[in-house]
């Protein structure tokens, strides 16, 4: 263990007795063993302290939040407590495969890489029996900034970044954000850093209806027009060749949201915006299906 570098595993809590157990569980079982849990409750008025507690290993600290804060920020609080050369991050909701951690400090035997993804399966809460993986196909690794631009694929879960790399940032996490915060950061990131990844699913995603970006589309689209202002001011991600992406994925968004809300005309003036290309094309499929359709197709989604 004296060998193998310290991972620092930040895990934000509010009120996550229901799924906590798993989570944990899945980081005692993980088979490199030199890690910390980094434990920040955010107030949490359930079970979710007593359950933690109840694990009894030197290496899991515990923060209490003095105020509840929105999840960024939390985040913030929970890695200045780390003490590991890498940070990983599993949200209570969330668990691993034995084999996560493993994979992909390998990884970082090449110093140029500074952070790692991994791909998952995710799985549905109330249909537990379907579960797809994030990604069917190896992703670009190295130099990523275009790719993540024009295809996001670097699921939180699954993230590791060397600690130096984000005490290098102006900042971490995006204290005003508590959806898009992790894609911000992993795009000012790859801007200046390679990455790697791990190929095979080493994670598991839940989907229920608790989930930020599924339960409030209003938040997530008001926090992705500010990201995207905001990640306009960095010259090497404007100036990047897919940058113009983020618009399309935004108005895509936004045009999908008008269209689940019956409003087909605010979604076709919208999809005037749109090059021809995938993102059109599924708009144009959506446009088209009869309204009964798209709810069908909503609901089994979100099962």
């Amino acid at each position: 263990m004296m060998s193998e570098p310290l991972v620092s595993i930040v895990m934000n809590c509010y009120n996550g007795e229901k799924y906590l157990r798993q989570a944990i569980d899945s980081i005692f079982n993980q088979t490199y063993q030199n890690w910390e849990i980094i434990f920040w409750d955010n107030q949490s008025n359930d079970k979710s302290s007593e359950i933690y507690k109840s694990y009894k290993d030197s290496r899991l600290k515990y923060f209490c939040s003095k105020k509840h804060s929105l999840l960024c920020e939390a985040r913030n609080y929970a890695i200045e407590k780390a003490n590991g050369e890498f940070i990983a991050f599993l949200d209570v909701d969330d668990w691993w495969m034995e084999c996560k951690l493993k994979k992909q400090i390998e990884l970082f035997v090449d110093q140029k890489i500074g952070f790692v993804c991994g791909n998952y399966f995710i799985v549905s809460e109330k249909n537990k029996n379907k579960q797809k993986k994030s990604f069917s196909r190896p992703v670009p690794t190295g130099d990523v900034l275009n790719d993540l631009l024009k295809k996001y694929y670097v699921g939180l879960l699954t993230l590791i970044i060397r600690k130096r790399v984000l005490d290098d940032l102006d900042y971490m996490f995006n204290e005003e954000y508590h959806i898009v915060g992790d894609f911000e950061l992993v795009l000012r990131i790859a801007s200046r850093e390679k990455m790697g990844c791990v190929h095979q699913p080493i994670a598991y995603y839940r989907v229920h209806d608790s989930n930020g970006s599924l339960s409030n589309i209003d938040l997530l689209l008001k926090e992705f027009k500010d990201c995207i202002k905001g990640l306009s001011s960095i010259k090497t991600i404007r100036f990047s060749e897919n940058f113009h992406y983020l618009y399309h994925n935004y108005t895509y968004i936004k045009a999908s949201n008008f269209i689940t809300k019956s409003d087909k005309k605010s979604a076709f003036n919208l999809l005037k915006g749109i090059p021809l290309g995938s993102l059109k094309l599924k708009l144009l499929l959506l446009l088209l299906m009869p309204q009964f359709v798209i709810r069908r197709f909503k609901k089994i989604n979100n099962d």
